[in-house]
């Protein structure tokens, strides 16, 4: 299991604003008159709010005005009150960093605007990074994982740094602690598996730690590791019990080694079955933002299923042959990710599935 280039931010859930919010619209929603409002009309009553609230000089509800939008995908105003905030508002300084990293309510600019902007983004996540402050307490995890990412991908930084992303991913995960970032603990179980850093028992025990805490792409993973012995004893129970765990909860590449777990065992129905579902799906971008898990590995899940379903297809296994049908589906696994299918194709020459 390699790690990506394209790791995504990590996100903070601002629970109490968001309250907020959720109290200011029902309050407004109940209040005499205001009842038969539409969505619309209650968005704008409780934007209103917010900005009479910042009018009377209330510093707090700059953030919250600027959550509201975030939500609401007004990224561009977002982008305006997180910055009017951000020398007094740790919150809105961190939501800022998060948006000009990714180019989030950003216009298209040149490259080299582009590569001042990341760096402005991430003086901002170093200063969270490193701060002591009480205020700032809950986002210091979140933003050693965001460094550790911009040092890895050589973003906003001077030189791209295993080194450096690893030791900021390494105080991000707090040695496991669940309310450190689980992000950072499955990243670093990906970052141990890869040939340039390898580890294997560290890769086992961060995406044991990661599992324990809740991350889906590290139960996937765990799968993996248990059903091909890599970093841990081969157990196909455990491996059995992680992949359907994981595929249960939308891990499609969890579904697709599934799919090959059945096939291996000539559960050739199950696998069938199993394989013709995830093979149809088509919106990578959608299923990585519901499910948190990393695009490229959902493709990997696609053309696993795919390629193990046209191999049903052409033997007639599980399902009624269909010479053409196959095909169909050797292409489709080679569209979603050429290497998974070439290296299956390469198993198939030599009598190994």
């Amino acid at each position: 299991m390699d790690i990506p280039k394209d790791l995504s931010a990590e996100n903070v859930t601002f629970s109490k604003e968001k309250n907020i919010l959720n109290d200011i619209a029902a309050e407004t929603k109940d209040a005499p008159g205001y009842g038969s409002l539409s969505e619309d009309e209650l968005m704008e009553k409780v934007e209103n709010i917010l900005l009479e609230k910042i009018k009377e000089g209330e510093k707090q509800a700059y953030f919250q005005l600027g959550l509201f939008y975030y939500e609401q995908s007004i990224m561009d105003k977002a982008l305006v009150y997180f910055e009017r905030s951000r020398e007094f508002d740790y919150q809105s300084l961190y939501m800022l960093s998060i948006m000009l990293y990714d180019g989030i309510g950003c216009k298209p600019d040149t490259v080299r605007k582009t590569e001042a902007r990341k760096r402005r983004a991430v003086e901002y996540i170093r200063k969270i990074a490193n701060t002591t402050e009480k205020r700032a307490k809950h986002l210091v995890c979140a933003a050693q994982y965001n460094l550790g990412r911009a040092y890895f991908q050589g973003y906003g930084v001077d030189r791209q740094s295993d080194t450096d992303a690893e030791r900021y991913w390494l105080l991000s995960a707090d040695d496991g602690n669940p309310r450190a970032s689980v992000k950072a603990q499955a990243t670093l179980g990906m970052f141990y598996s890869r040939e340039e850093t390898r580890n294997l028992k560290q890769a086992f025990f961060w995406h044991s730690e990661a599992c324990g805490n809740g991350s889906l792409e590290s139960q996937g993973a765990l799968g993996v590791m248990y059903e091909y012995g890599i970093g841990v004893r081969r157990n196909t129970d455990s491996a059995y019990v992680c992949m359907k765990g994981a595929a249960d909860r939308g891990n499609v590449y969890a579904m697709g080694n599934l799919v090959a777990h059945y096939y291996r065992r000539k559960l050739y129905t199950k696998a069938a079955d199993l394989a013709s579902r995830v093979s149809q799906l088509t919106d990578v971008d959608l299923i990585a933002r519901e499910t948190d898990c990393i695009p490229s590995f959902i493709r990997k899940g696609i053309a696993l299923a795919s390629f193990y379903y046209a191999r049903c297809l052409h033997e007639g296994f599980g399902a009624k042959k269909d010479e053409g049908e196959a095909k169909r589906y050797y292409s489709r696994s080679y569209q979603f990710d050429p290497d998974t299918c070439a290296a299956l194709q390469t198993k198939t020459q030599h009598g190994l599935m």
